[in-house]
């Protein structure tokens, strides 16, 4: 798969196979920043990317657990930023011992805490109708 590419998903399951071919490229420690409103494809995309590397889990927003762990080939830190507001709230969390321990962080709502951390990848949603998305895949710059 191409970096830093727009893709359009027209439902649930095509943002899924976008997410799983999209897990391919990753690598122990990866964070990836997500961007996008309320219903957009955050999880659906978390949920594609854990049926590649994490398929005996479950997936759920962690909308009220503000993180949620998938275990599997590589392990999964789903995290909601929604509700925080800083990088002290964020470090309160524990995220930064997901990501010491080199797991797979993906951040829903990163807008929230920018700043506190460096994303390897930055997955934004944009909504073109009721089924259409725009889901644009961003790579650091090295």
């Amino acid at each position: 798969m191409n970096i830093n590419r727009t893709f359009l998903s027209k439902s649930t399951q095509e943002t899924e196979k976008i997410a799983m071919d999209f897990a391919s490229l990753l690598k122990e420690g990866c964070i990836i920043s997500f961007k996008g409103g309320l219903g957009m494809g955050k999880t659906a995309f978390v949920r594609g990317m854990a049926k590649k590397i994490a398929p005996d889990n479950v997936v759920l927003s962690p909308t009220f657990t503000i993180i949620n762990e998938y275990r599997g080939e590589l392990n999964i830190c789903h995290m909601d930023a929604y509700r925080l507001s800083s990088a002290d709230e964020l470090f309160e969390t524990g995220f930064y011992d997901y990501v010491e321990n080199n797991w797979v962080c993906c951040v829903e709502w990163s807008e929230n805490v920018e700043g506190a951390f460096t994303p390897d990848y930055t997955i934004e949603f944009k909504l073109l109708s009721d089924n259409e998305r725009e889901i644009t895949i961003l790579r650091k710059e090295n």
